[in-house]
């Protein structure tokens, strides 16, 4: 592979000159079986480059386990990059934000309290460097220098809107020398941020979506010999429920990109395709109010959440060719997709009456966090007595981050982190009934200080005024679901319960899982996690790749909540609900 040089006001490649034209493709976002083909269709646009972050927090689930296969066979999808003859940027953290579940930060890291995130605080340099080494000694031999498509490494990630500490930058930087990183290194930050983010010696770039040509001059101000790049060039935007599906003029977005390229500059996408926060893996954002991020990271992307092109692909790919060549052909067709159809889910289990086969409890004095229950994702179900009878105030220090309250098994409300809800008021028909809260994580925050996010019922729980002892913790990372004995029912059963019910697949195509009539909660299909739904919205339907299909009888299951939908059916049908876009 050719060897990309910093020189004067810009990038070389073997002596030659060169402009990164990229696109951000989280291979974490896409069923692996689906990457060649969104390689593909990058190359077609015009790019020469694919950008992607890499998530500690599955590479690394525990301080002792690192994971580099399947879907995370971070080695595999160099390879077709490669293949493609395309490039790559390679961004490990140790922090990405991506709106990703706590940018990226592994939750072991919040196991210790007063462990400080992103900073020089001895034990989260040690796991960092730890991480760093276990995961780029197998990916030396794709660095360009030996031969691979890796072309730049990122330190760390928009640090300047976090924090000013030069030398944990450098700290970072250092290690990915010692682990054999000898790439260029580049560091992006926001306009305002640059020079806090910035290191001396590693490439600066910024991020910005729109006035391209006072951001670039920003950047030249800040380092007048460097070249111009622009590492999120924000094509699009995320979701966060209870708001509007996000969406951005194409033709706009592809003026602003002439503008961009108009200066010389090189520029990655962010997004070229976003994918899907499968299973729990969301973010969140917390500036004063708590916002869960959707499960759909399509992004309003060039390709979308299925890897078909949208108007943005054939407006970008018209730009780009007036700046570099683009390969002749018509724009990639859209993809086959399953014919709808309506499923029946005859098959029920609670949750609650068969929590002991989806999780071991700790018994302990106080409700146990998730992350001492060395819990990622999911649900933790708390459970303790009620010493008194008749009118009960029940007050939580803090809930992370929605919990459903029940007494004897029967509800009694619901808490929401994002409303600022921590206290309810009902009558205990009886003493020693037991107290149930389920609480869910819905994301840990992914940006700011909030990344110290730790889940569950955190501090004390009082009632009238007096702290309840005696707790069971129970996690419930639902990770697999196979235990759980699936019976007949002829009432609609009230939630939290899992939903069953099977259907026929000739030839496995794409399809989204509609769950009109549902309230809020998860979805599987075969064992894959397809992610949230949440009758809030604005999404309305979950992506299924082909993948997950499989010909002959096919399985879905639905964690319902609360009130499932009275027919008890889902449907499968052959387009997307994201939800309304903001007039």
């Amino acid at each position: 592979m050719p060897l990309l040089q910093i020189d004067e006001g810009g990038f070389t490649l073997d002596g030659a000159p060169f402009r990164l034209l990229s696109g951000g493709l989280h291979y974490f976002r896409v069923h692996p079986d689906q990457w060649a083909d969104r390689l593909r269709k990058a190359r077609l646009m015009g790019l020469n480059t694919i950008e992607t972050y890499v998530p500690w927090n599955l590479h690394q689930p525990r301080p002792g386990r690192f994971v580099l296969d399947g879907g995370l066979d971070l080695p595999r999808f160099l390879d077709l990059a490669a293949a493609e003859g395309l490039y790559v940027l390679l961004r490990p953290g140790p922090y990405i934000c991506a709106e990703w579940e706590g940018g990226g930060l592994p939750s072991w890291l919040l196991a210790e309290p007063d462990m400080r995130l992103r900073s020089r605080d001895p034990r989260f340099l040690a796991a960092v460097d730890d991480y760093l080494d276990r995961l780029l000694t197998p990916l030396r031999p794709y660095l360009a220098t030996q031969g691979g498509p890796v072309l730049a490494v990122q330190v760390e990630n928009e640090y300047g809107a976090y924090g000013d500490d030069t030398a944990y930058l450098e700290h970072l930087a250092d290690s990915l020398r010692r682990c054999g990183v000898d790439v260029p290194l580049f560091t992006c930050d926001q306009p305002a941020d640059l020079e806090r983010g910035a290191l001396p010696g590693v490439l600066a770039t910024v991020n910005f979506g729109s006035r391209s040509a006072a951001h670039l001059a920003g950047l030249r101000a800040v380092r007048p010999e460097a070249p111009l790049m622009t590492t999120e060039f924000w094509i699009g935007w995320f979701d966060r429920w209870g708001a509007h599906h996000v969406v951005r003029d194409p033709d706009q977005a592809a003026r602003e990109l002439d503008e961009l390229l108009a200066t010389g500059a090189s520029v990655n996408f962010y997004m070229f395709h976003g994918g899907t926060n499968f299973g729990f893996t969301n973010g969140a954002n917390d500036k004063h109010t708590y916002r869960p991020t959707v499960t759909s990271y399509d992004y309003d992307a060039p390709l979308d959440e299925a890897g078909d092109p949208t108007p943005k692909y054939a407006a970008f790919r018209d730009v780009i060719a007036k700046y570099a060549p683009v390969p002749e052909g018509p724009v990639p067709p859209v993809g086959t997709k399953l014919a709808p159809r309506t499923v029946a889910l005859t098959g029920t289990a609670g949750l609650r009456e068969h929590a002991a086969l989806l999780g071991t409890a700790v018994e302990a004095s106080r409700p146990l966090a998730m992350e001492e229950l060395e819990q990622d994702f999911g649900f933790v179900l708390y459970e303790t007595a009620l010493p008194v009878k008749g009118p009960a105030l029940l007050e939580f220090e803090r809930v992370r981050d929605r919990a459903q309250v029940f007494v004897d098994g029967q509800p009694v409300g619901v808490l929401e982190r994002e409303n600022h809800e921590h206290a309810l008021a009902f009558t205990v028909p009886r003493a020693g009934c037991t107290l149930t809260v389920l609480v869910e994580n819905q994301g840990r925050v992914n940006y700011g200080e909030g990344v110290h996010d730790r889940k569950g019922l955190l501090g004390k729980v009082l009632l009238d005024g007096a702290e309840l002892a005696g707790w069971s913790s129970r996690p419930l990372p639902l990770t697999s679901l196979d235990a759980l004995p699936f019976a007949a029912s002829a009432a609609t059963p009230v939630g939290p319960a899992f939903h069953r019910g099977t259907f026929e697949v000739t030839e496995p195509a794409d399809a989204f899982l509609h769950l009109d009539g549902w309230t809020k909660g998860n979805a599987w299909i075969n064992g894959f996690a397809l992610g949230r739904y949440w009758s809030r919205g604005p999404q309305r339907s979950l992506y299924v790749p082909a993948p997950v299909l499989r010909p002959g009888t096919n399985e879905v299951v639905v964690l319902e909540l609360h009130a499932a939908h009275r027919a008890r059916t889902v449907d499968l049908r052959d387009a997307p609900d994201l939800g309304p876009t903001e007039e």
